[in-house]
């Protein structure tokens, strides 16, 4: 079993905070995080996971053209994804940036493409996903972690 940790990162936020993610869907024995940029992922990665946790900064409220586009382009393989598991995380510039509404655009998404979505734990914050403003602090990471964990949980219950 495995969950693609799908991300855009500009500044690098975004990335360190997919790779907190990744390192929480390790701890669940049998699943395997793939941790890729929008810019090298390829349908086999969607088609072959068995969750996806997709992650971008905001953009105007929104995410990234560049996340955005990966699921444009995939459209069609929508149908293939149905009842796998999906979550969100985002990162902001500013406290009041937005994390909210990119990551509800994020899921919006997610749920076009028939997934069963879920927000972080409620031993993180019990929300939409994980967010931060600027770079993951020690405690955003480790939720990070909790989200991937959870995820990584819900595969293999679907699973079994």
């Amino acid at each position: 079993m495995q969950v693609l940790v799908l991300y855009y990162s500009k500044t690098g936020n975004t990335k360190k905070l997919a790779e907190a993610i990744a390192r929480g869907v390790e701890k669940v024995e049998g699943v395997k995080a793939v941790l890729k940029r929008t810019d090298e992922v390829t349908k086999e990665d969607f088609l072959n996971s068995d969750g996806v946790i997709a992650g971008s900064p905001v953009y105007f409220g929104v995410m990234a053209a560049e996340l955005k586009k990966v699921f444009d382009d995939f459209v069609g393989i929508r149908k293939q994804m149905e009842g796998k598991v999906g979550a969100a995380f985002a990162t902001s510039g500013h406290p009041t940036g937005g994390k909210e509404t990119t990551m509800m655009s994020i899921i919006h998404c997610l749920l076009i493409y028939g997934m069963i979505v879920v927000g972080d734990p409620m031993s993180a914050t019990g929300h939409y996903g994980v967010a931060c403003a600027g770079s993951p602090d020690k405690e955003t990471e480790e939720n990070g972690e909790k989200l991937g964990q959870r995820v990584a949980e819900l595969v293999k219950k679907l699973r079994s």
